[in-house]
């Protein structure tokens, strides 16, 4: 959330952004990077009365913003103060994982939780594919629910797309070596696509590395380049010179890589079980597949390899659609949300939705999903 933070100062919005440390451990070892932000009021916070007494300087008319209504270290904290005081309260939530038998409880847990805090709350920004479904079948009105992103720093403008350099079609996945993001069904499933030419990129670590890797040796012989882990600008420079990022999650909350992918001008696969599934189907590329169904996966990577890369006036305007994923359109859009509760008019659209992209010639219309 911290390019959205900087884009609502930048906008001449007063924030203050409250968390509990700078980076955690796990993100530095992803290669993640701590996004400066000079304008807005940054504040660390260890202990209970730290947030007290945060909330007790901010002026009435403030709005706070919470990521997720279950109990989660201070957050928690501010929330109970917060409905004391009656003050103005959002929840920003992703999606949630809600399958097997664990997920029965969740679905019960989140409702509870809505039917005790949610008079309190003046809306939920719902970050994800299926979330603002998801939490209207909570018992959350729906007046009350606002389809969301995660907004990632960038310019309203698009990226320059440096030219493609000659070789086979790159696929590329990036992200942890862990069974959530199913690495392992995307070596098997682009094992059907051998007598092709295409190479398979991989940024990431992870404690499954050296079955993958195996995996991969036997499936995908000389067709995959693991690049390990990646600061954030050499991935976002892999990402340019790609062809389809793939990112075949069971479950992902919302999937930066996605919109960091599209960002540059790269076409996504993705699963319906990614939270950024929503905007890879808006944008009328690549394509969202079942996560249940293999077949399906491999039914688009053979569209992609049919098709052939993207040219770069293609390429250019996916990364101009895309602007719509910064930080910069989040922010008019949030703020276009609470100027819409306090004097209504017209709901506000997603900057994703309803937007077209031009497209090998013709017109693409973002599908409003």
């Amino acid at each position: 959330m911290a390019g959205l933070a900087s884009a609502l100062a930048l906008s001449g919005q007063s924030v203050t952004y409250v968390a509990e440390q700078e980076l955690s451990a796990e993100r530095l070892a992803q290669g993640w990077q701590v996004l400066e932000m000079p304008d807005v009021r940054l504040r660390f916070v260890a202990q209970n009365a730290t947030v007290n007494g945060l909330l007790r300087e901010a002026p009435a008319s403030a709005v706070h913003l919470c990521q997720g209504i279950r109990a989660n270290g201070r957050v928690a904290t501010a929330q109970r103060v917060i409905a004391r005081g009656h003050l103005r309260h959002w929840v920003v939530m992703e999606t949630v994982d809600d399958a097997g038998a664990a997920g029965m409880m969740k679905r019960w847990e989140y409702a509870r939780l809505f039917r005790s805090k949610g008079r309190g709350l003046e809306g939920v920004l719902a970050t994800g594919y299926n979330t603002m479904a998801w939490i209207i079948e909570r018992g959350v009105s729906p007046h009350a629910v606002y389809p969301f992103a995660y907004f990632l720093p960038g310019t309203s403008s698009p990226l320059i797309q440096p030219e493609r350099q000659p070789g086979p079609f790159r696929f590329l996945f990036v992200g942890q070596f862990i069974p959530r993001k199913r690495l392992d069904l995307l070596i098997q499933t682009l094992q059907a696509f051998m007598d092709r030419d295409f190479c398979l990129l991989v940024v990431g670590t992870g404690r499954q590395e050296a079955r993958l890797r195996a995996l991969a040796e036997r499936a995908l012989p000389n067709r995959v380049i693991w690049l390990g882990v990646q600061p954030q600008a050499e991935v976002r420079l892999i990402m340019s010179q790609a062809d389809c990022l793939v990112l075949p999650s069971r479950h992902d909350g919302w999937g930066a890589v996605v919109s960091e992918a599209m960002m540059a001008g790269t076409p996504v696969i993705c699963s319906d079980g990614c939270g950024a599934a929503g905007v890879v189907e808006a944008s009328g590329v690549g394509g969202v597949f079942p996560s249940d169904s293999a077949n399906e996966l491999e039914t688009m990577l053979d569209a992609q390899l049919r098709s052939g890369p993207l040219g770069r006036g293609g390429r250019m305007a996916l990364a101009s659609w895309a602007t719509a994923l910064g930080a910069e359109a989040g922010s008019r859009y949030l703020v276009s949300i609470l100027d819409y509760v306090a004097e209504g008019g017209l709901r506000p659209v997603p900057p994703w939705h309803g937007r077209a992209l031009m497209r090998a010639g013709r017109v693409v219309k973002g599908k409003q999903g």
